[in-house]
């Protein structure tokens, strides 16, 4: 079992940053690909960006890319999403989560493929 815990979000101006923290705890031992999902009041939960357990291959939706970057340091069990140029549009809860991987380059980027979930942090950007 492996416990997510995320931390970072806020309320934030249009233009700004925030740095989203993911820290496992539990049966850390293994390898496991990560993602960052996020759902806005209304509409379904989606990919961010996904990165695999080793950090050397990542994944960022189209409405992301080049204004978040995914890492993450293994040896403090923390998954990192560093969002800038941040929009309204980008406000939602954020989910952290998980996937039991043999494949040390998998990424997934569907929610169905993701063993442990997160509570979910909330950021919010004012227009």
């Amino acid at each position: 079992q492996v416990e997510l815990v995320e931390s970072g979000g806020g309320l934030v101006q249009a233009g700004g940053s925030l740095r989203l923290s993911c820290v496992a705890s539990g049966r850390t031992n293994r390898g496991y690909a990560t993602g960052w999902f996020r759902q806005a009041p209304g509409k379904e939960r989606e990919i961010v960006s996904a990165i695999n357990w080793s950090g050397g291959s990542t994944y960022y939706s189209d409405s992301v890319k080049g204004r978040f970057t995914i890492s993450r340091d293994n040896a403090k069990n923390t998954v990192y999403l560093q969002m800038g140029s941040l929009k309204p549009e980008d406000t939602a809860v954020y989910y952290c989560a998980a996937a039991e991987s043999l494949n040390p380059w998998a990424i997934f980027t569907t929610a169905h493929e993701y063993d442990y979930w997160g509570q979910g942090t909330q950021v919010t950007v004012s227009s």
